[in-house]
């Protein structure tokens, strides 16, 4: 493909409370096996982008960690790679990415070096599937300088912490009005974005140059009435896990089998990187009903309607509905978890009771390990 792919995974996302006090928002466990950061990855890797760099910046440890190798995704090339960048300190420059244009900008060597006419934005935190080639070629057919993907979001959907567009009927945005009180249109930006290299260079220097950081405030919204900005419909599944609800939800959707055969059965695949671990076990006793276990895990109680991810124990008599295990958790016997979310790594002793009954609880138990 003639583009090269940047993913923006520095964030502090404050609406996942607990579960992002240490991990970023793209290593989110997702899907029992899978981490947030991986549908874009796969995406890139699907599309045949074989050059694309990672932004990380806040709690990066976990996510710098599953990044580690690059042959998951099969960037592994001579003619490409995947390529991680945090803030450094230079003679120039001591600062922290100070939004997304200030990290692309800090960056800007990785761009000015590459060859690829174009660029592929994306963020590590959304649950999809794309052929940026498509939109690529819808990119060129417009004749554009920018093309935002959107998608149509349910008229009774509260939008306020998306950026909202408004088309004209040849598909250029009009409007751009970023998290609205109230939205005056239900196409959401879905935070992927085509432009061609020399522009994008062009238009972060210029940033830069003002004291401009935002790649949305500062290049889309301000250059919107100047530069040809195009909307690409996406109308696939697409979930963005910026809340606790969000993130609860998009796991839940995995226990629907037209969303599994649509991730899991359908070409192209979505890649992870992979523990040698053994299957699932579910001893005497252990009943399962409309439930995600990953490989790992044993499970000698009752889970129904749940994901459970990678080694975890569920002891005897337990009793999981309606909640999210995360890794290598230790359920005690007699246990009762509903509507909840257990923290990585954490022990929950024998006869625990834990049940969200205004919204999800999350789980945190005290425990030597680290998050993960």
């Amino acid at each position: 493909m003639r583009a090269i792919g940047i993913i923006l995974a520095g964030g502090n996302n404050h609406r996942m409370k607990e579960l992002s006090a240490k991990r970023a928002a793209g290593a989110m466990p997702i899907a029992g096996s899978y981490r947030a950061i991986d549908f874009t990855l796969s995406n890139m890797s699907n599309s045949h982008i074989q050059k694309v760099a990672v932004f990380t910046q806040y709690n990066a440890r976990s996510l710098n960690e599953h990044l580690s190798s690059s042959k998951w995704w099969d960037f592994g090339r001579k003619q490409g790679g995947l390529f991680v960048f945090t803030p450094a300190v230079t003679a120039e420059n001591s600062l922290w990415f100070r939004g997304t244009a200030d990290a692309i900008y800090q960056n800007l060597d990785f761009l000015k070096s590459s060859h690829e006419p174009y660029v592929v934005i994306a963020s590590s935190d959304c649950v999809y599937k794309l052929d940026f080639n498509k939109v690529l070629e819808y990119h060129i057919e417009k004749k554009a300088d920018i093309t935002v993907v959107c998608k149509d979001m349910p008229a009774d959907m509260n939008l306020e912490r998306y950026g909202t567009v408004k088309m004209n009927e040849e598909c250029q945005i009009e409007e751009f009005e970023e998290k609205p009180i109230v939205a005056k249109t239900n196409t959401i930006s879905c935070g992927i974005y085509v432009i061609r290299r020399r522009l994008l260079i062009e238009l972060i220097e210029k940033c830069a140059d003002e004291d401009r950081y935002d790649f949305v405030r500062d290049v889309l919204i301000r250059y919107k009435d100047q530069k040809g900005i195009f909307g690409y419909k996406l109308k696939d599944y697409w979930k963005n896990i910026a809340t606790i609800q969000d993130y609860f939800d998009a796991n839940m959707d995995f226990l629907k089998s037209d969303v599994r055969d649509y991730f899991f059965k359908q070409y192209p695949d979505i890649y992870s990187k992979v523990d040698d671990l053994p299957p699932a076990k579910f001893n005497q006793g252990a009943h399962i009903s409309n439930s995600l276990i990953s490989s790992g895990t044993i499970v000698n109680g009752s889970v129904e309607d749940s994901v459970v991810f990678r080694k975890t124990f569920i002891g005897n008599n337990c009793t999981i509905k309606n909640s999210i295990i995360l890794n290598d958790v230790y359920i005690g016997d007699n246990s009762y978890i509903e509507n909840c979310i257990v923290e990585s790594h954490g022990t929950v002793r024998a006869n625990s009771y834990h049940k969200g009954e205004n919204g999800i609880e999350i789980v945190l138990e005290s425990s030597d390990r680290y998050v993960m």
